[in-house]
């Protein structure tokens, strides 16, 4: 009797379907469906044209937002299709008509639009395979009208802890929209801060705060969304928010006290990515990122030193480049008693100027010129120095402070001046008392 009852209702809509693909309202609507995709496909070739940045592919290190338009452009046409038949869908309703081969057409549009979405904007494997087993599936139960049945089927497996009740549907949401939830929030992260890294009518300063203060509260909100997912009522976080803060008064006391130092740094701009700096205890480094929690510092040997933020202010810092990044520097040597100075003072600054990263020059100040003069008087020759000023700091590519000793050394053989180095004389008193000591 049931498989009677199976084989009637197959009959009966297999013989609707005929009915609707013998029907003028088929062709008409399949017409249109080649139309809309036609015209789509022109519309989104047009745009491309119009707009190089959505055809081209930007070059290595481009602006995040140009990388992100060209991959807007690829889903222009799956995109203009989508609209136009939805349109095209809504318009058929309200005439009275039943444009049911229009309404399956605009789902599979659909997900042709997310998938060229997750292809275009998706860079992580992981994360694509997810959407595209896992997103695209939900989003065509849902299309179809099947997705409240199994909403309703997962929330009826459930399992009591207590006054705690878990269900299949709420750790499936959880763990779907939790997933989604942080890679939209590292995805927009990267991209907010790039963008804002970017501007070019902002200093460094005033970049790296917007950076910071967007990424905690982008974070913070997915936090809050990521609650009410789970259910947990938002007005009990007073009393979270209450225990928090005891706890950041006694066991995260030093890392709230990291992240608001690097909120004072930035702000009163004391310190900025690019900075040369040589903290109290001899490390000393560019400054190259910011985090929440320390600062990045890398020296000149390839090392990344992780210095906590609140050390810039509680320790003595040296910004070598805080405000200028002309340095003073000076290198010494020695010559013989014999030498005659001031032509050789003359001989040395001459060589010293001629160096290309020395600052030099008519135009440039006295008190930067090149200046050679008398230390002091050693037991061997008289100590020499010349000062000399740079742009940037003296060593990794900017080194000088080597080239200029090799330059001092080859001008002085040159002029035949001697460089001297340690003798002692000695005498030997009561010579007579020592060879007769020698001879015994």
């Amino acid at each position: 009797m049931n498989s009677d009852h199976l084989l009637e209702a197959f009959h009966h809509y297999l013989g609707n379907a005929q009915n609707a693909v013998s029907s003028p309202d088929f062709a008409y609507q399949l017409v249109l469906i080649g139309i809309i995709y036609s015209v789509a496909w022109v519309l989104a070739q047009q745009v491309r044209k119009q707009f190089s940045f959505m055809r081209e592919l930007p070059p290595t290190g481009a602006h995040t937002f140009q990388l992100f338009m060209y991959r807007v452009g690829g889903t222009l046409f799956p995109l203009f299709t989508l609209i136009l038949l939805k349109t095209s869908f809504l318009l058929g309703s309200q005439l009275e008509l039943e444009p049911w081969l229009l309404n399956i057409a605009f789902v599979i549009a659909a997900m042709l639009f997310l998938n060229s979405c997750i292809s275009g904007f998706v860079s992580s494997p992981s994360v694509r395979m997810f959407l595209r087993y896992i997103g695209l599936p939900i989003v065509l139960l849902h299309f179809v009208g099947v997705l409240p049945a199994v909403v309703k089927t997962l929330s009826e497996i459930s399992i009591s802890l207590g006054n705690v009740q878990f269900s299949a549907y709420g750790v499936a949401r959880v763990l779907i929209f939790g997933a989604l939830l942080f890679w939209l929030g590292r995805a927009s992260n990267t991209m907010g801060k790039d963008i804002i890294r970017n501007h070019k009518k902002l200093d460094i300063t005033t970049k790296e705060v917007f950076a910071k203060l967007f990424e905690v509260a982008l974070f913070c909100v997915i936090f809050l969304l990521l609650l009410n997912i789970m259910g947990i009522n938002l007005t009990a976080l007073a009393v979270f928010g209450g225990a928090v803060g005891v706890g950041l008064g006694l066991g995260l006391q030093s890392i709230a006290s990291n992240f608001i130092s690097g909120i004072i740094i930035l702000i009163d701009r004391s310190l900025t990515v690019g900075d040369y700096v040589e903290l109290e205890d001899g490390s000393k480094g560019f400054v190259r990122e910011f985090k929440m929690r320390y600062a990045v510092l890398e020296t000149y040997d390839g090392k990344d030193i992780l210095v906590p933020n609140e050390k810039f202010i509680n320790s003595l810092l040296t910004n070598w480049t805080h405000k200028d990044p002309k340095q003073r520097y000076r290198v010494d040597f020695s010559v013989a008693y014999a030498t005659d100075i001031r032509s050789m003072v003359e001989i040395i600054k001459d060589v010293v100027s001629q160096h290309p990263q020395v600052i030099s020059g008519d135009d440039v100040p006295v008190e930067e010129l090149p200046d050679c003069e008398i230390d002091s008087f050693g037991d061997s020759g008289v100590n020499m120095f010349v000062e000399f000023w740079m742009e940037g700091v003296d060593d990794g590519k900017n080194r000088v402070g080597g080239d200029l000793l090799l330059t001092i050394f080859e001008t002085l053989r040159e002029h035949n001046i001697e460089i001297p180095f340690p003798q002692r004389e000695v005498r030997i008193l009561n010579q007579e008392s020592a060879v007769s000591s020698t001879a015994n």
